[in-house]
Formats: structure tokens, sequence, C-alpha cells
């Protein structure tokens, strides 16, 4: 077991020597939006503009990692902080349902560049995410993902509460929640 927890240690470690991770910076939302477009089909991307929408009104929320060799975007966590408890689409297009102050957070998108995948980075971006959120005072980290990624997150500490409401992209999804502090 001791070996386990050495290892996680070990890959974390070296993912934050090789990687810098930190809020973005709003001269980097058109580089973002490049990133979604990459990584989402065009029915589930970001529209360009709604990324630079988001970027301005909560670059908080955005967690990125940074190539420390080359200095490019590597991926991407953000979302919206909300009092509300259950995922709606309209937080994928209305920027200003973010509430600073709110006790949730809704996650709308975790991006990994194709030739940074298979390191870990998605599950540090998360895992850094949480930690941050948590001392934040936020109680939950709630996303939507489709039925392929539902173990993936669950891996990585979400609970699957089953289908959403969420029709985003004509798909369906499950909602998922990351619990990072008791109420």
């Amino acid at each position: 077991m001791s070996n386990v927890r050495d290892e996680r240690t070990c890959g974390s470690d070296a993912l934050h020597r090789n990687y810098e991770f930190r809020n973005i910076r709003r001269e980097e939302a058109e580089e973002a939006a490049e990133i979604e477009r990459i990584c989402f089909p065009p029915n589930e991307a970001c529209p360009r503009e709604m990324m630079v929408r988001r970027v301005e009104a909560a670059p908080e929320t955005f967690l990125v990692a940074v190539d420390r060799v080359t200095g490019r975007l590597a991926g991407f966590l953000n979302g919206l902080a909300t009092d509300e408890a259950v995922f709606r689409d309209e937080f994928f297009t209305d920027e200003c349902l973010h509430d600073p102050a709110g006790k949730n957070v809704m996650l709308l998108g975790l991006d990994v560049l194709p030739e940074y995948r298979r390191q870990g980075l998605a599950r540090e971006l998360v895992s850094e995410y949480g930690r941050r959120e948590r001392d934040r005072g936020r109680r939950q980290l709630i996303l939507t993902c489709l039925d392929a990624k539902v173990e993936m997150y669950r891996t990585f500490g979400f609970k699957d509460n089953g289908i959403a409401n969420s029709v985003w992209g004509g798909e369906q999804w499950h909602e998922m929640v990351y619990v990072i502090a008791n109420p």
C-alpha cells in the first residue's frame, strides 16, 4: 500500500516539476479556445467567443497546466462557481451565472492536448483543482460526462449520480459529483 502512495507522490512531484499549475491569464483565452476545439467535437466544444467571456468573467475558476519547457498550455480545467447543486446547460452558455462566493463549482471542461495525455495530467488537474477550491471554502465539484468517461472520473473521486438533465451538444450525459468539503 505504501508503494502506491509513494508512486502517486512521485508522479505528482514530477508533474509539478514539468508543469506550472496556475490560474489562466486573460491573454491565454484564445489558446484555451483552440485547445477546447482540439479536445472536443464541434457539437460539444465551447465556442471561441464563449471561452473568452468565461476567462474574462471567472479567471480564478480556470486552472491551467503550463509546460515549463515550451511555455505552452498543455491543458486546463474550468468551471463556474454557484450555490446551485444540479448541473444545467445554461452554465455552458451564461458566464453571468458565476457567483464568486458560490459553494459549488460546475466544471465545464477538462482539456488535455493529445501530446500531453497518458502522463496523469488530467488526474493532477482535477486533484489540484479540488485542493484549491476546498481551500476557497467550496463543497462540491459537479460535472457532466459521456458514458465513456464515467469510469475515468470515478477513479478521480467523482460519484456518478446517473443520467443528467443536460442535453448539451445533443448528447446524453452523466452527472458526477466530487465532494471536496463537508457542509
